[in-house]
């Protein structure tokens, strides 16, 4: 349905105990078609047996056209769980639950032990659908603007009147409780970008609260656990985070409403093993000391703060948010409605602590320190991990393999033959409802922006229904930064927020940022120009956000930060660095594919090769060298030099989005605040008011693109594979062309080949704005093969052979995304930070109309074929004997 509809979501979310499948469109028919496809799909699936084989698990001939290859475990969702539990915060997480429910479903992975998959049969799951997957055991969730009444005669007629009601017998009884707490020690697979490859154990202690059905008391735990763990002003950072005995929080942390019964967890990953018994102490201490001295009252309303700006700000995704905020409590017959009535639960939260002052300490007395039942568990790193893990496999399979007859043999050669030739016939997708190309609005609405000056700097001003919060953001050219200090950006991004600034320190800075405004945050940007692909535009992007009443506040924070932000407080520069280390570290088995793709295009233009320096492997390895450091006083003095050629006037321009009332007073705001950090500027200059143009002139260099291929060896099962390819920028007549050829052969040729019958969990074509084609797969057993499979793409692509339907439902899925809805904060951002005018945006979708069978085999040809292309590939994975002996590759 990606490709016959227009959707702006659509996928299946598994919990811990429910499934939940969640889609959205804008266009009343394709909601109807989607609706009615979703009913089908769900409680009327086929749940062929050779769908099982492909979905789940098979054994299969490792060459499946050869029967006296070795047979091998094959099958999407068993590699997918090979993957997910190669993140050893994954892993970690998972073990925690188990443990702390053991009696009931909370007991096992919900989305299969990788060795458990294959005791799992074609029947039980079958049996397990029936049951389960059945209107009785369901709950439907709508949110819109359609009428309802259509709606539920839909899901009555295609669904509901279909069965008879059964007791599905899915409650989840409650946990019965321990009477003494206990612990338990888990092991992982070490990490190799780990700051500090010594200190690389976790350990949390894990509480079980209420159910989360009451749901005061669930709103009530999830402040007190903010309280208690977010930001530097709480108690459990100052006790655990700043004396650096760890890296960072473990990955489960805070309050989980997500189970039956909710819990609460704190510990810290990235820590020594001789420190076990040191923060054990230190989380119990910290609680009696919660006990004692209770929360600042300004920490309280800061809070309360950060719920009214939550409770405003429109996102594009409001109705899943919902559906995944209530689901938990719904899904175990809690009241959905109740949810959300969040006012009423702030103000009985005030009417509490009013009446008894020691509201919160007595539910910490409660919930923690009387608490029996309780988990304390440790992880630490294992040299053998993954070869006992393989060696588990090996055994299953050879215990598998012993017990088969030579006909079983026999019939394992033929299914997957048989398997083989069902994946590689076209599916006839003609019994599915499709939109058409003609139900594509021809035009995009135009978003109205005007252009206007402060003190000198041009801003762009969008009016919009932001419901009493203003938007700002501020780019910053990188042109003049010096070369050296192009790595430390990212890193000086992370800190110039959380370090202090003006008359405050960075707990004082903290508190104000929380009380003052919905967030303040400076990331990189790095722009490719529209015509030229080795033109770009580099810089940070500034953004916050406040309410109406707080507006001289943001200001006057970002002034302290321009004028007086604080560089030279090494303790807690260290603390920001280890955990930003550690998040990068942790996030590449998430993100291997991005990683990967980010490599591929280094060599290819001048963008790809900042876009490696500031967000790919580049960075992850830059950040671990930095947290290596004995002594950071030379990052100390690289800061403040850095910060000199990014927060100046004279290479910023601005935007802002407010309500039409609100204008006014925001300009005037602005300007003062341009004023204020005039002393930034390089030079006295005088001041332009007569500004029309927003954007910096574009860098231009003298790139030569090159070839390259990079191997990184990771500890994975694994990998992530990516080829990218030098083509046209945005406004280029064979832009819209490529686009559509990457959506099209992702559908109807990639995936077939890189997840059916590769076995991989996802892969694919994507064009990106920077004038780079690039394939990807993620999590994907294979490595060199995949290569080859995006060649066979490229030639699919060439011979033509694809109709005319393919192309446009290739075209559907592209307007779904270029259509997707934007939220009143961030429309006009398109023209704001990349230069494209609504102008441009319609003559791309004119382009993209026109697109011609001819069009896409003229662009294959073109730019993809093997004598044309300059490309680099890249692949991060497990150790890989064929790479390594091939002297074409670069092995990191």
């Amino acid at each position: 349905m990606l490709n016959r509809s227009l959707s702006t979501f659509m996928n299946a979310f598994t919990a811990s105990d429910y499934t939940m499948y969640p889609f959205s469109t804008q266009n009343g028919k394709d909601f109807q078609n989607l609706l009615s496809v979703y009913l089908d799909a769900v409680f009327f699936p086929c749940l062929r047996e050779q769908d099982f084989w492909q979905e789940g698990w098979r054994l299969e001939n490792e060459n499946p056209t050869d029967p006296n290859s070795p047979l091998v475990f094959k099958g999407v969702v068993f590699n997918e769980m090979k993957g997910a539990f190669s993140d050893n915060e994954r892993l970690y997480a998972q073990h925690l639950q188990n443990k702390l429910y053991p009696d009931h479903t909370y007991s096992v992975v919900s989305g299969g032990e990788p060795l458990a998959i294959p005791d799992l049969t074609w029947e039980q799951l079958k049996q397990f659908h029936a049951t389960h997957y059945h209107p009785s055991n369901a709950r439907f969730f709508t949110y819109g603007d359609l009428p309802l009444e259509q709606h539920l005669k839909q899901i009555e007629e295609e669904a509901l009147s279909k069965f008879e009601r059964i007791n599905p017998n899915t409650e989840v009884p409650s946990q019965s409780h321990w009477s003494s707490p206990r612990e338990d020690h888990v092991t992982c697979s070490p990490d190799a970008l780990a700051p500090d490859p010594a200190r690389q154990n976790t350990l949390c202690v894990s509480y079980l609260l209420g159910d989360i059905t009451d749901t005061f008391e669930g709103f009530t735990l999830s402040l007190l656990s903010s309280l208690m763990i977010s930001g530097p002003n709480s108690p459990f950072y100052k006790a655990l985070i700043e004396p650096k005995i760890g890296t960072d929080f473990s990955s489960v942390v805070g309050y989980d409403g997500s189970t039956k019964e909710a819990s609460f967890s704190i510990g810290l990953q990235g820590m020594a093993e001789e420190d076990i018994e040191r923060v054990k102490q230190i989380i119990s201490q910290t609680i009696d000391d919660i006990i004692e001295n209770g929360f600042e009252e300004e920490r309280i309303e800061a809070l309360l703060h950060k719920i009214e700006i939550q409770m405003k700000h429109q996102s594009t995704n409001f109705g899943l948010s919902l559906a995944s905020y209530i689901a938990s409590s719904w899904n175990h017959d809690g009241d959905p409605v109740q949810l959300l009535q969040i006012s009423d639960s702030v103000a009985k939260f005030r009417q509490s602590l009013a009446e008894n002052p020691r509201f919160l300490q007595d539910k910490v007395k409660h919930y923690f320190k009387e608490n029996t039942h309780r988990l304390t568990l440790s992880m630490s790193p294992d040299e053998a991990y993954l070869e006992k893990q393989a060696k588990a496999e090996e055994e299953k399979l050879q215990k598998k393999i012993q017990a088969l007859s030579d006909s079983d043999r026999k019939e394992i050669y033929e299914k997957g033959l048989e398997l083989l030739t069902a994946q590689s016939k076209t599916q006839d997708a003609s019994c599915l409802p499709a939109l058409k190309v003609s139900d594509i609005e021809p035009t995009i609405p135009i978003t109205p922006v005007h252009i206007s000056a402060a003190g000198g700097v041009p801003v762009q001003y969008c009016e919009q229904p932001t419901n009493g919060l203003v938007y700002f953001r501020a780019m910053c050219s990188l042109n003049t930064l010096p070369e050296d200090l192009r790595l430390y950006v990212p890193l000086f991004c992370s800190v110039i927020t959380r370090m202090g600034c003006g008359g405050l320190d960075y707990r004082q800075q903290a508190q104000q940022m929380e009380l003052r405004t919905g967030g303040m945050s400076v990331s990189t940007q790095v722009i490719p120009d529209s015509t030229q692909l080795d033109m770009y535009e580099q810089g940070i992007l500034l953004f916050s956000s406040c309410l109406e009443r707080n507006l001289p506040h943001m200001f006057q924070l970002w002034s302290d930060i321009f004028n007086s932000p604080h560089f030279d407080d090494e303790e807690r520069l260290r603390v920001l660095v280890m955990m930003s280390a550690q998040e990068l570290a942790n996030g590449i088995s998430y993100s291997g594919h991005m990683y990967a793709m980010t490599r591929a295009g280094r060599h290819l233009t001048p963008a790809g090769d900042l876009q490696e320096t500031f967000n790919g492997m580049e960075q992850v390895k830059f950040m671990k060298r930095i947290a290596e450091m004995p002594d950071l006083s030379q990052v100390i003095r690289t800061l403040p030099r850095i910060k000199k050629h990014l927060l100046n006037p004279d290479n910023m321009r601005c935007a802002v989005n407010t309500t039409p009332q609100k204008l006014s007073d925001t300009a005037a705001q602005l300007e003062s605040f341009i004023r204020d950090v005039a002393e930034n500027r390089k030079e006295r200059k005088p001041v332009r008011s007569d500004i029309t143009e927003i954007a910096f002139p574009p860098q231009e260099l003298n790139f030569q693109p090159c070839q390259m291929k990079t191997f990184f060896q990771m500890p994975f099962p694994v990998n992530f594979v990516s080829e990218s390819i030098r083509t046209v920028p945005f406004s280029h007549e064979d832009y819209a062309s490529l686009c559509i050829l990457a959506r099209m052969m992702t559908a109807k040729f990639l995936h077939g080949e890189i997840r059916e019958k590769g076995g991989a969990y996802g892969g694919g074509a994507r064009m990106g704005g920077g004038g780079l084609f690039s394939f990807y797969s993620y999590r994907d057993p294979n490595s060199v093969q995949t290569l080859s499979a995006f060649r066979k793409g490229v030639d699919w692509a060439k011979s033509g052979q694809f109709t005319q339907q393919d192309i446009d439902e290739a075209k559907l899925s592209i307007f779904s995304a270029v259509d997707s809805p934007v939220a009143p904060a961030d429309k006009g951002m398109g023209r704001f930070l990349s230069g494209v005018t609504d102008e441009m945006k319609q003559g791309h979708r004119e382009r993209l109309f026109a697109v011609t069978h001819k069009n896409l085999v003229d662009v294959a040809e073109r730019y993809l074929s093997v004598g044309q292309r300059t490309c680099g590939v890249a692949i991060l994975g497990p150790e890989n004997e064929t790479i390594k002996k091939d002297p074409s590759w670069i092995v990191k």
